[in-house]
């Protein structure tokens, strides 16, 4: 079992040392990971239509059928471009 002996350091010293040693190694470790979000872009029918390269009468289907999820906000359609994306990467072929 390994010990270390702390002479002649004050607890309050030691606080010190400990936190800025650990403290800014941690906020880089935790900015890799936390990054703020951005804000969620939606996109129109059309914009998802061209998204895709596909037909209205298409996204239609897809809705019905359940493929795709809009939502509605004011009685207009959008779609989450992240939910699209998640969609074309989920079903790429391998």
């Amino acid at each position: 079992m390994n010990t270390i002996q702390f002479i002649g350091i004050t607890p309050q010293d030691l606080v010190t040392a400990l936190s800025n040693a650990i403290i800014p190694q941690l906020k880089a470790e935790l900015s890799k990971e936390f990054q703020p979000k951005q804000p969620e872009e939606l996109l129109s029918i059309d914009e998802m239509c061209a998204m895709l390269k596909i037909d209205r009468s298409t996204e239609h289907r897809w809705r019905k059928k359940g493929t795709v999820k809009p939502s509605l906000v004011e009685g207009s359609v959008y779609y989450f471009r992240s939910e699209i994306e998640t969609l074309l990467n989920d079903n790429k072929i391998k």
